[in-house]
């Protein structure tokens, strides 16, 4: 079961409150892959979903060089940023899985996911980002598997 949704976002205040949106609805086990390029918007829609979920922004920044951040909102939060994940097997070696297991009772978001797609569980949430302009973004959403069609639809309106 596949749903889509595009978000349009047309600020940098605008994909914040949007990820504080989602933050504020996320429930344990949720996996939500974020897919674009450098700068196009990832660590700031992080940083809204952190919000949404009582994690002082204090504490959020893209653990480029530590792979993994933890943070302590109303659910765990796990941090990821594949950036510098050269492959798969360097994802076995560093406990990717673990991470999985982990976020049962929190919450994963992985930034550059693209490197991993293969091994994400079915059900997932993914964030393709477009940039459109040096302010404008889209951000196309789409549910994998079933936890997350509900989910998208009353985050969205619809």
């Amino acid at each position: 079961m596949t749903e889509k949704y595009i978000f349009d976002s047309t600020s940098p205040a605008a994909t914040s409150r949007f990820g504080e949106r989602m933050g504020e609805r996320l429930q344990p086990g949720s996996i939500i892959a974020l897919i674009g390029e450098l700068g196009c918007g990832k660590t700031l829609l992080t940083r809204g979903i952190c919000a949404g979920l009582g994690v002082s922004l204090r504490q959020v920044n893209s653990p480029t060089f530590v792979l993994v951040n933890e943070y302590q909102g109303r659910l765990p939060v796990y941090h990821m940023d594949l950036y510098r994940l050269g492959s798969i097997d360097e994802g076995f070696e560093i406990g990717i899985l673990d991470y999985f297991t982990r976020a049962l009772s929190g919450v994963m978001v992985v930034e550059w996911a693209e490197k991993i797609l293969s091994l994400l569980p079915e059900d997932h949430l993914r964030v393709q980002f477009q940039v459109i302009s040096a302010r404008k973004r889209e951000m196309v959403l789409e549910a994998k598997g079933r936890r997350f069609s509900g989910w998208l639809r009353e985050l969205c309106g619809q």
